[in-house]
């Protein structure tokens, strides 16, 4: 596909392209947090959580090099940027959702209170807006360091992964016009 800048499209295709985006990054929201409300936490071996967020991790990198090619093959590669947001950051913050619920599960000292899908999610967007409500607080030394693991890739993410998605972008449609 060539890639074409968002001032030559026509206002019915712009329309279109914005309504697919949304669509698109809806169905995302939606299939991740169905997997993630759907994924049993029961198991009490005390190598879960690590499991779960190395292979979690490295499906994030294998997703985020997958959306960087779409960005670049892309027709209107800024949407396609936009959607890619739209899928790495639900999963990353899924990822440590799901991390935190199996360290939950396997203790539930390891957090001021025991924690459910809805606990672990809540926690992990508190972080990640830098909130902290401070309601969820991780009270062992394994929660502590998986916490501050995600709030140091948090500004990961939202530096070099946006940054990376944006240049991509540019350089698709030879940094011409926006999105």
């Amino acid at each position: 596909m060539s890639s074409r800048p968002w001032s030559e499209l026509d206002r019915r295709s712009r329309r279109r392209e914005v309504v697919s985006t949304s669509v698109a990054m809806a169905a995302t929201w939606a299939l991740l947090l169905g997997i993630y409300y759907l994924i049993p936490f029961t198991e009490r071996t005390s190598g879960g959580p690590l499991v779960r967020l190395v292979l979690g991790l490295a499906a994030f990198i294998a997703v985020i090099l997958w959306q960087l090619r779409r960005v670049l093959d892309a027709d209107v590669p800024g949407l396609r940027a936009v959607r890619a947001l739209g899928a790495i950051i639900p999963l990353f913050l899924l990822v440590f959702a799901a991390v935190y619920l199996s360290l939950s599960e396997a203790s539930p000292a390891h957090f001021s209170e025991p924690l459910d899908h809805t606990g672990a999610l809540y926690l992990v967007v508190t972080v990640f807006t830098t909130v902290g409500f401070g309601d969820i607080t991780p009270e062992s030394d394994a929660a502590r360091l998986i916490v501050s693991a995600q709030m140091l890739l948090d500004l990961v993410v939202l530096g070099a992964v946006v940054r990376l998605l944006t240049t991509a972008a540019k350089a698709s449609r030879g940094g011409v016009g926006v999105p």
